[in-house]
């Protein structure tokens, strides 16, 4: 169990730039890191609350880089929500930002650096903790699943070289954030650049205020991802008329985006000079599994791409056997060292092992071209992406059942959610219960009321009648 990464040999290099305007040098973040870890003094589960903050950033590094296991969650995660977490996995600390720690009532403050607090829990129970496991992440979105994703050690570090190596990336790279930290793909961007002594961009601020753009040409930021939302966002603010000299980047994942838009933002990056990156992976995964190399963004659009270096792509078709043959839908199957331990679904999971063994059954249909390049053409699991956030409809059915005590039943696309009640009386509370709990956009979903919801003699829920008919 070593390093991530070896901060030492970028020594003077700055790793950090807040939008506040502090700043902080790879030779601090590791002493800093230490100093947290050493407070610590022992391999444990930490709670981590994420915002992109030098703070929050810190104790990612000092927990994943010193042997303590973090648990990645929002720090604007519904507090109701939290507490059902932590109550699960009873974390020996919380690293929680400083204006928040006093929601902790009775937790001792153990430790306080850059506006972050270490708390010390007081809970009873500690789990045992696999030797590899390196960090645990949430799978569904913001609706508090105590589902997590076990990452190890060689899962994050091996994602990270196979990211940095695909994109080029080198230690004059300046990432500026747009996603969350507590998100994979956020977290895969400050992976990859800690490996190549880049400094990362922090700021909280979004892709429509001004001071987001601000910052962006101050600190002259050369790279940004973003889901398939951001780009429907940048696309309506004009993105290709702005004038961003020291832009080299767009990365693209967290859903399949639009044939439309992955044309007009790849042909911008060919008549610019820059390069626009589409990309396919999941939590399961790490982070990255695929990626359409830039010089065939145009060539290519609506292909997610190739496998990353160290990756490999099987389908599988209906029969059970391996789909030889150009343009016939298989489910898509990936095996790499960042294939991921497993799952865990409560704390006794923590000292599970390697439960899948490189090999990933991605739940997506695929197909691949007479080039070899992979289209997503479908889904067949229970989960949607909306705005980047894998949102786990069972678990959204699970909520409402569980508050208001009816039928309800969750289906749709990519960024359009559709919940069926079968309660007239309940349809607006409904409604706004799901914004309060998961934070998702009112725009992104709608309640619908039927008289019944059509299930099979089993009992079983026919989502696809439900889509068909009402969608």
């Amino acid at each position: 169990m070593g390093r991530i990464w070896n901060l030492e040999e970028h020594k003077g290099k700055t790793a950090l730039i807040e939008e506040s305007g502090l700043q902080m040098t790879y030779e601090d973040l590791d002493s800093e890191a230490y100093a947290l870890a050493e407070r610590i003094g022992h391999r444990c589960l930490v709670f981590s609350l994420c915002r992109n903050e030098i703070g929050s950033v810190l104790g990612y590094t000092a927990f994943i880089n010193h042997g303590i296991v973090p648990v990645m969650v929002s720090s604007h995660l519904e507090e109701t929500l939290l507490d059902n977490l932590l109550k699960v996995y009873s974390p020996e600390y919380l690293w929680v930002p400083k204006e928040q720690a006093d929601r902790f009532a009775g937790m001792a403050r153990a430790y306080e650096a850059y506006q972050y607090v270490l708390l010390k829990t007081g809970y009873e129970i500690r789990y045992p903790l696999y030797e590899e496991l390196g960090l645990l992440i949430t799978t569904s979105g913001s609706t508090g699943s105590p589902k997590l994703v076990r990452q190890s050690y060689t899962n994050v570090l091996d994602n990270a070289q196979s990211i940095a190596e695909y994109l080029h990336l080198d230690d004059t790279e300046r990432p500026i954030t747009t996603l969350p930290m507590n998100y994979v793909y956020g977290l895969s961007i400050i992976n990859s650049h800690f490996l190549v002594g880049a400094a990362l961009l922090l700021t909280e601020k979004g892709l429509m205020q001004k001071e987001f753009w601000d910052f962006f040409r101050e600190m002259e930021a050369t790279s940004f991802g973003g889901v398939p939302y951001t780009y429907e966002m940048l696309d309506k603010l004009r993105f290709c008329r702005m004038k961003l000299p020291s832009l080299r980047t767009l990365t693209q994942a967290g859903g399949k985006i639009t044939p439309e838009l992955h044309e007009k933002f790849a042909g911008y990056a060919q008549e610019t000079g820059k390069n626009f990156v589409v990309m396919y992976g999941a939590a399961e995964a790490t982070s990255r599994m695929g990626y359409l190399p830039p010089e065939k963004a145009v060539e290519k659009k609506g292909s997610m791409g190739i496998p990353i270096p160290g990756g490999t792509f099987t389908l599988i078709g209906e029969d059970g056997e391996e789909v030889r043959t150009p343009m016939t839908p298989g489910e898509l199957v990936y095996f790499g060292k960042n294939v991921t331990l497993g799952y865990a679904e409560k704390g006794a999971d923590l000292a599970l092992g390697d439960e899948r063994h490189g090999r990933l059954e991605t739940g997506d249909i695929a197909q691949f071209d007479a080039d070899g390049y992979y289209y997503i053409i479908g889904r067949n699991k229970r989960f949607l992406k909306i705005y980047g956030n894998r949102v786990n409809l069972d678990e959204i059915d699970r909520l409402i059942k569980g508050r208001f005590q009816i039928e309800a039943a969750s289906t749709g696309a990519d960024d359009h959610m559709v919940i069926f009640v079968t309660e007239q009386d309940y349809a607006e509370s409904v409604r706004d219960f799901v914004i309060e709990t998961t934070k998702l956009n009112p725009a992104a979903f709608k309640v619908i009321v039927i008289d019944e919801i059509p299930k099979n003699e089993s009992g079983k829920t026919l989502y696809s009648a439900l889509l068909k008919e009402y969608t």
